[in-house]
């Protein structure tokens, strides 16, 4: 690698194809927000000719979208598709959000990649997030390799970046994690920074220079050359010791010369297995390399030495009936079956799908079978469904380019596909086949919303079901109990897009509100009440009168009626009368108008009318013979309480803990785990975490993440419960 002095760009504007997986590479950018994913996007497109030097699509004069402000801004929140070619080899670049927030498009695009490249800002380091990340992607072998940006920046130190990478991700063997490449610095200007210009290829030995605006090879000097063995020396050992060759290290250290082709194939397969790092440099925006300094160099490690979707392992598939199908990896002859890893709206062309084959071969205006999870508790439906599928495409900015097919191991575009949601199978009508989900993040962000106007209401219901089916991180929640519509989200970003999807796509205009947990309410003590329901009226009058007792019970006992009229007082048919009255009082509240729990009524004595008494008055008799004995009883105010679990690192156990004590937590236990982290559990009242979420981010610094599950309610302590009850009164 590095030693090739020309590019092979591709035709600008001409929609990118592969005819076979071999010639297909799908890699996913990762990195915080201002890492430079995008800047490097932009100077990959330039430097492989998908768009000219200009910023303008050669083929029809407009402005890219690279360089509209409002789509810059667009693909800050979302995962989107950049294919490319480069040496015959189409690459489909997927650019996700380095915003917390949008960790689910970021799953998306590693679930449809091969290989990942981790963008890393010589100014502001790794942050929490990436490692976490680079976690992930460890845990199931993907591919990796890190590129240093912002080399341009007058503090860069490339050298010490790499020593923080070895040492972020390489664990217990930092030689895992060695750079291919050292920047070539120009002269010294008058405030002491010397501008980075080129590159040094370690293996070719060779240098790139980029100050003419274009890339040129030369040889290094004398002066240069003891810095460069020393580099080389340590690479040549960091890709031996992952050799497949158990002989070639002694081999090295007995003095013989590897040959640079054993080292590159050494390499390469090194980095397809997972078990080596390499990293590389990039100056996108160094001033005067029109071309992009490392956009070469980086397009031939993607090319060279990335997996070809041959590598990556099919995910799980099954029938409909759940019975487990062999499916060979990215076998083109094989039975269809696709995912759709992202759906959007276009406002001209309507929904798109990005959608990942694995097997098989999709083409144009084919009939598939549409399968899916549901994930209903998050809004999305069970589909198991045929839907007819129109164009394919490949995007090119905000524009679509028609493509004939899509093989085994392509990322393609989808339109009319009316049904299918983030996540859903794309298999043959005859055979339906559904994939395993992958891991989405929980939304615990709570956003209540109501429609701003009548006009919005009528089109809130439908706005929001296209809002799930595009976002499967986002949970639409119907609240019975509060009467509430939430979205769950999360973050602040994740509901501000969301709202601002809802306004702009949909035409929906929504108010956000505080947002009420579910309270309930139960008796504190033994009490009793008389209902007396007696009404006459000239003609067929109302007559019923019941005495109850009602006495609190255990956590988790709901309502309980028993009857205990002897005498015949009240008749027998009119006792299920009482009891329905009773517990349709329970449901309103007694107090504060949040359902009654956890008590005993029994029904003790009564009267009745042999004309004037029916069902409806001893329903109503009931329900004031509750209301009486509450009026007599002090209340307990129940909140719900959540069992919260938090994965954070060590340094930050104890401000996580402090923090859970302030919010009225108890905290349960703690349990150390691998990679310097803790877990913490703590039952919480949920009145107190509603915007956890955010917070726990803020007091991390990204590093920790939570997730949380009801227990149980119990008694909110007084001076709670009074402000509650305060609230409740003046709204």
């Amino acid at each position: 690698m590095g030693d090739k002095t020309q590019t092979h760009p591709g035709a600008a504007g001409r929609a990118v194809a592969a005819d076979h997986p071999a010639s297909l590479r799908n890699v996913v950018l990762v990195g915080h927000s201002g890492s430079g994913k995008t800047t490097l996007v932009e100077a990959l497109a330039l430097t492989a000719g998908a768009v000219n030097r200009a910023g303008r699509v050669e083929d029809g004069g407009t402005v890219s979208d690279y360089d509209e402000i409002e789509h810059r801004q667009q693909r800050s929140v979302q995962l989107s598709l950049v294919p490319l070619e480069w040496d015959g080899i189409k690459v489909n670049v997927l650019d996700t959000p380095g915003y917390a927030d949008f960790v689910g498009e970021l799953r998306a695009g590693l679930r449809a990649a091969d290989a990942a490249l981790f963008v890393v800002s010589a100014s502001d380091g790794v942050d929490g997030s990436t490692r976490m990340v680079w976690e992930e992607c460890a845990a199931v072998g993907m591919p990796r390799a890190i590129v240093v940006t912002h080399l341009e920046a007058a503090r860069a130190d490339f050298e010490e970046m790499t020593r923080v990478c070895a040492e972020t991700f390489g664990g217990d063997d930092p030689d895992a994690v060695l750079p291919l490449y050292l920047p070539l610095h120009g002269p010294q200007g008058p405030d002491g920074h010397a501008p980075v210009t080129g590159l040094v290829g370690l293996l070719s030995q060779k240098l790139f220079d980029y100050s003419s605006g274009e890339r040129k090879e030369s040889e290094p000097g004398p002066e240069q050359l003891p810095d460069i063995t020393q580099a080389r020396n340590r690479l040549i050992e960091g890709i031996i010791s992952e050799s497949e060759d158990e002989t070639l290290m002694d081999r090295y250290l007995g003095g013989e010369q590897v040959e640079v082709k054993t080292l590159i194939e050494d390499l390469e397969r090194a980095v397809a297995r997972g078990s080596f790092f390499p990293v590389l440099a990039a100056a996108p925006a160094a001033a005067g390399a029109r071309q992009g300094i490392g956009t070469v160099e980086l397009l031939e490690l993607i090319t060279r030495g990335f997996p070809t979707p041959f590598e990556h392992p099919t995910p799980g598939v099954t029938t409909i009936d759940g019975t487990p199908r062999g499916i060979k990896p990215c076998d083109v002859d094989g039975p269809l079956v696709a995912e759709v890893v992202k759906t959007s709206s276009d406002p001209y062309v309507g929904r798109i799908s990005l959608v990942r084959v694995f097997s098989g071969v999709l083409r144009p205006d084919q009939t598939v079978h549409v399968s899916g999870h549901g994930m209903t508790d998050r809004g999305h439906e069970d589909h198991d469904l045929d839907e007819r599928i129109g164009a394919l495409s490949m995007p090119f900015g905000k524009q679509q380019r028609p493509v004939p097919q899509a093989v085994a191991g392509d990322l393609v575009c989808v339109a009319k596909l009316t049904r299918a949601e983030t996540g859903d199978t794309l298999s043959a009508k005859d055979d339906p086949l559904v994939m395993e989900p992958w891991r989405m993040p929980d939304p615990l962000l709570p956003l209540a919303i109501q429609a701003h106007s009548k006009a919005d209401e009528d089109k809130l219901s439908q706005g929001l079901a296209r809002l799930v089916a595009e976002d499967p991180t986002m949970r639409l929640e119907q609240n019975q109990d509060t009467h509430q519509v939430v979205l769950w989200c999360l973050g602040e970003a994740h509901a501000d897009v969301a709202l601002e999807r809802l306004r702009t796509r949909y035409g929906v205009q929504v108010d956000v509100v505080p947002h009420r947990v579910s309270l309930r309410e139960t008796f504190a003590h033994r009490s009793a009440g008389r209902g007396r329901h007696v009404k006459q009226s000239g003609g067929h009058g109302q007559y019923a009168i019941c005495e109850i007792e009602v006495e609190p019970l255990p956590g988790g006992s709901g309502i309980e009626f028993v009857d205990k009229v002897v005498g015949g007082a009240v008749p027998r048919q009119f006792i299920p009368s009482v009891e329905k009255g009773v517990r349709a009082q329970a449901a309103k509240g007694v107090a504060a108008g949040h359902p009654l729990i956890d008590v005993r009524v029994t029904l003790l004595d009564g009267k009745a009318h042999s004309v004037d008494s029916s069902d409806a008055a001893f329903q109503t008799a009931g329900a004031l013979a509750l209301r009486e004995a509450a009026a007599e009883a002090r209340i307990h105010l129940l909140e719900p309480v959540a069992e919260v679990s938090v994965l954070v690192g060590d340094d930050y156990v104890g401000a996580v803990m402090s923090d859970l004590s302030g919010r009225r937590g108890r905290v349960l236990g703690t349990e150390q785990t691998a990679g310097g982290r803790t877990v913490i559990r703590a039952e919480v009242p949920e009145i107190e975490i509603g915007r956890y979420a955010v917070d726990l981010r803020s007091l991390s610094h990204g590093t920790a993440r939570f997730d949380r599950r009801y227990v149980r309610h119990e008694p909110m302590p007084a001076q709670v419960a009074e402000k509650v009850r305060e609230q409740a009164r003046d709204s």
